[in-house]
């Protein structure tokens, strides 16, 4: 050190071989200004967790003790710059990869990871030692490809692109890629369907782990590396393409919740959670966000949990989002998705008929979940569903009446619906799903309207589309709306053979029936999108002395 007192931080100087031999020292010398704080930045302390990390890419890619390596992580947690953009640009500062690519759900993910790698190769200090690597006048740099002046390559492909037989032609020869990235490289559309799910991960057999090359050994002795793959990401579901890759012999899986604890038992158990929650969700609290916030700091040291981040993840607030959306919580910050069987609505609200409509309602309207009549099997078959709801001024929704009904004949649906609109006279739209009658319903409804004297002068507009949004996703938008109370049921007229069905309601694949959740879905879903004209009040200026 002595020695070399001027240039240890020079190319081949003291720093660089030992960056060469520990990722951590790495990251934390020539990446400081994404890991270290510092007054020029916005950088949290790093995390144990962020250690443990670095450690594996270290076995990984310096000790070689495995090819293959799957990361679970919670959202939030930094997985794209701790892992992606670290990793990548230690690859190619010493040449350790030749040609790596990096796959993504959407292309704007891919730019992305081009464009921090792009980066972080022209920080200063990356400069000082390793020079200037990005060279757009005589490389091929764009918004997917980062060709370096060292004859390494970056690349970058999101999941509708091919990667087959994908290459990196370099001045000293032809290059297969030497290392794969898939970073969330799942969306909701591979979990549709068991299909989906199987042809997601077969793809990835067949199509990106081909694309890469088996290690050379002589002798016992490694002369080639294989190619290094990494995956990245959360499950969506069971079996999905996360999932398969876990139960894969071949990969080495690093798995770490938000909290290491049930977090169900914890919060169901907890009185002091659980009156967090009765204030978060308090109707009548005139701010009960800041209420529920002032409780919790309050009694900050009976609440308080460990999580993976201390300073990132904060305890009020992850309890907001398992309160508000549990499924979301489980499958994004504990990295489950073995639950997705459970009963997917904990609790309801309801109230007596004279407390829901003494509210002020701004707007109100029916949903029906059409079905088939003359159904043979009465047992099995599919019901309509019926909903009337109504916002009120307060921001919360009131289901005022909802029930489910089988038919024998068409006009036996029709004179219902006709019967709803007169003793609901505020319902202003109607949405009929489309997928059964194809409109012929909703025609015949209208003419029946048309013909009667106490309706023909209401103006109601009728949505009728076709229903090709996934139940599920759909469904679960309203999870925490209705556990939470910001759903409410009126007692007398939501009959209870609907608001039981929405309550068992434990996903599509696990459910007898989802006709309620359904036309609960589609009501508080669409009573936010449509548009009303409120009336203008006049004001007696005679009340004031004109």
């Amino acid at each position: 050190m002595k020695e070399h007192d001027g240039t240890l931080f020079d190319y081949k100087g003291l720093a660089w071989s030992l960056g060469k031999r520990s990722f951590e020292y790495f990251c934390l010398m020539w990446l400081q200004d994404f890991f270290v704080p510092k007054d020029t930045n916005t950088s949290r302390p790093l995390a144990p967790v962020h250690y443990d990390i670095w450690k594996t890419l270290e076995n990984i890619f310096i000790d070689q003790t495995h090819d293959k390596q799957e990361y679970i992580l919670p959202r939030g947690i930094g997985k794209s710059t701790i892992i992606d953009t670290a990793l990548i640009t230690f690859l190619h500062c010493y040449k350790l990869s030749i040609y790596t690519i990096v796959l993504a759900n959407l292309e704007a993910d891919a730019i992305e990871f081009v464009d921090k790698t792009k980066k972080a190769l022209q920080t200063p200090y990356i400069l000082h030692t390793f020079g200037t690597l990005v060279n757009s006048r005589n490389r091929t740099v764009n918004k997917l490809e980062l060709e370096l002046d060292n004859d390494t390559k970056v690349k970058a492909y999101s999941s509708q692109t091919s990667v087959r037989g994908t290459s990196y032609i370099a001045p000293n020869g032809i290059f297969r890629p030497t290392c794969v990235i898939a970073d969330d490289y799942i969306s909701e559309s591979d979990i549709l369907t068991d299909e989906s799910k199987a042809k997601k991960y077969l793809r990835w057999q067949k199509e990106v782990e081909e694309a890469g090359d088996e290690a050379t050994y002589r002798d016992g002795k490694l002369i080639k590396a294989g190619t290094k793959f990494i995956v990245i990401g959360t499950p969506l579901a069971p079996n999905d393409y996360i999932d398969s890759i876990k139960k894969n012999p071949e990969y080495k899986v690093f798995h770490k919740a938000v909290v290491d604890f049930d977090v169900d038992e914890y919060f169901e158990n907890n009185e002091d959670w659980q009156e967090f929650k009765r204030i978060l969700y308090d109707s009548k609290r005139e701010d009960p966000l800041e209420d529920a916030k002032q409780y919790y700091y309050d009694n900050q040291a009976e609440m308080y949990y460990e999580t993976l981040w201390e300073g990132k993840y904060e305890c009020y607030k992850l309890a907001m989002k398992y309160f508000d959306k549990r499924i979301a919580f489980m499958q994004e910050l504990m990295c489950t998705s073995e639950n997705i069987g459970d009963r997917w609505f904990k609790s309801n609200i309801t109230q007596s008929k004279e407390d829901v409509e003494a509210h002020n309602f701004t707007k109100t309207m029916l949903t029906v979940d059409t079905a088939g009549v003359k159904n043979k099997n009465k047992g099995k078959s599919d019901s309509f569903g019926f909903a009337v709801g109504s916002l009120s001024d307060n921001g919360f929704k009131y289901v005022r009446k909802a029930h489910l009904r089988k038919f024998d004949e068409f006009n036996e649906y029709v004179e219902h619906v006709v019967a709803l609109l007169k003793e609901f006279k505020d319902i202003t739209h109607v949405y009929v799903e489309k997928n059964t009658y194809n409109g012929l319903d909703v025609d015949d409804i209208k003419k029946r309207i048309e013909k009667d004297n106490e309706l023909a002068s209401r103006d109601i507009t009728f949505i009728n589309e076709m229903q090709r949004r996934n139940k599920d996703e759909k469904i679960s938008t309203i999870i925490g709306d209705v556990n939470n109370g910001r759903i409410i049921f009126c007692e007398e007229l939501v009959e209870v053979e609907f608001l039981d069905q929405v309550m068992a309601f434990c996903g599509q694949k696990f459910s007898l029936h989802d006709d309620a959740a359904d036309t609960l879905a589609e009501l508080a879903n669409r009573i936010d999108q449509i548009e009303v004209i409120i009336p203008i009040k006049l004001f007696d200026r005679n009340r004031i002395g004109f």
